[in-house]
């Protein structure tokens, strides 16, 4: 089940007919079990669901609203990815990233695989700056963004 890091679930929508699945709580339907945590960082629905729908059949996809919440969520649900939204709360992306990356040179969380979603090209140079492992502009590529993620995942 995909849910939000609040404990909400987010994803109501039935899937069918998938094998090795679970049964969902609401609708007796079939639900993917996922073996690995990407943690979503946006405040921004539409993002959240071009995500999951790319993402949410490998990996169960948890949701946090602000950038301030990243850290806690990275150590509460050990991410096999950090998907980071440029623009978010009050505190965005490239703070998110750069304050994952100061705990990791701290030894107080394992590195984390990190892909920032971006505005503009010109955004580029905070995603460098950031560290980030990898960036896409948006609107989001449903291929782009899976072919970045296993990319991702594949250096680890």
């Amino acid at each position: 089940m995909n849910v939000d890091a609040r404990g909400g679930a987010v994803s109501t929508a039935p899937l069918r007919g998938l094998p090795n699945g679970s049964v969902g709580e609401r609708t007796g339907t079939l639900r993917p079990v996922s073996a690995s945590i990407v943690l979503l960082a946006t405040d921004a629905d539409h993002v959240y669901d071009e995500v999951d729908a790319v993402l949410g059949g490998d990996h169960e996809v948890v949701r946090v609203h602000a950038g301030a919440e990243v850290l806690a969520a990275v150590r509460d649900h050990d991410p096999v990815l950090v998907v980071l939204d440029l623009q978010i709360g009050n505190m965005g992306g490239m703070a998110a990233c750069l304050d994952l990356r100061l705990e990791e040179r701290a030894e107080r969380i394992p590195p984390q695989r990190v892909v920032m979603l971006l505005d503009r090209d010109a955004d580029e140079f905070l995603a460098k700056r950031a560290e980030a492992d990898a960036w896409i502009v948006k609107p989001i590529d449903a291929l782009l963004l899976r072919r970045t993620a296993r990319d991702v995942l594949a250096d680890a």
